[in-house]
């Protein structure tokens, strides 16, 4: 401690950090860090504001353009939607086709006076039994089946049911066995749903056509005096002459009915252009048991 003499004296030493001994009593003591001056800090503070901030918006102007980019290329790549599901559905039903058609057969029939029908067959059991159409067998005097790989196998018919238009005929397994066609569910059909539908129209072997499940539970009939037949599946998909007795098929690769009518145009009287009916498989599944044990 030091002693002030007067009020001058007092005041000089105040004002003049100079003078003796006050300088050294405000200093900061020795080893301890200066403090900065308030105005340094808020500088500072200021400026990493600042910086953060700027920094905040390089990042959002990068992220911005950077998803703009990215919807742009997304929106691009996903564009062609319509091109990839068509591909996956042409795939789908090529791979359905190579599946079924070893196992659907060309139906010759010899009728009476020489005369001549053809129609499709589908194999349901390996021990050689298959179903068509029972219009085109009815009056046949001989039979013959000609498998997809060309072979040709007599037949012989082991019954049928007028009502539903269906028969069974019965051929020797050849060497290497029968490929039997896997039957589906018709009550899972549904209207709107892709179908195919293999035999031989016209004559001419192995086709496949494509339509749509249009309506179910028609009762249809050809005619007068010809069986009616009850819940029948209603397609779009063309059945014509020689495609009765072949496959209706899912696009799972199940047999879902058999091909049986065309509509007939009542203005023109002839066959109407996509509109063909099929008897439903699980009707198949209900009379193929009984064809067997009894004709």
């Amino acid at each position: 401690m030091f002693e002030l003499n007067s009020q001058t004296n007092s005041q000089n030493a105040l004002l003049s950090p100079s003078q003796d001994g006050l300088e050294q009593h405000f200093q900061t003591p020795p080893g301890l860090p200066r403090e900065q001056p308030q105005q340094g800090r808020s500088g500072v503070r200021t400026g990493a504001i600042i910086g953060l901030i700027l920094l905040l918006l390089v990042v959002f102007v990068i992220g911005g353009f950077a998803g703009w980019v990215y919807a742009g290329t997304k929106s691009s790549t996903s564009s062609p939607a319509a091109p990839s599901n068509a591909t996956t559905l042409q795939s789908q039903m090529e791979s359905v086709a190579a599946k079924v058609k070893p196992s659907i057969v060309e139906v010759y029939v010899i009728l009476p006076n020489n005369e001549a029908a053809i129609g499709s067959g589908v194999i349901v059991d390996s021990r050689g039994y298959i179903v068509t159409n029972n219009h085109v067998v009815s009056g046949e005097l001989s039979i013959q089946v000609i498998l997809s790989n060309g072979t040709k196998e007599v037949a012989q018919l082991a019954g049928a049911d007028p009502n539903y238009d269906l028969a069974v005929l019965k051929i020797a397994v050849p060497q290497g066995g029968l490929t039997v066609a896997t039957r589906g569910d018709s009550t899972q059909l549904q209207v709107g749903q892709q179908v195919l539908v293999i035999g031989n129209p016209l004559g001419i072997t192995q086709t496949v056509t494509n339509g749509i499940v249009s309506a179910l539970k028609r009762t249809v009939s050809e005619g007068q005096g010809a069986p009616t037949i009850q819940s029948a599946i209603q397609t779009d998909a063309p059945i014509n002459p020689g495609n009765s007795g072949g496959a209706l098929v899912d696009l799972r690769g199940n047999v879902v009915g058999i091909p049986t009518l065309t509509a007939i145009d009542p203005e023109f009287n002839t066959p109407a252009n996509g509109v063909g009916f099929a008897i439903p498989i699980n009707r198949v599944k209900t009379i193929l048991p009984q064809i067997i044990q009894q004709g």
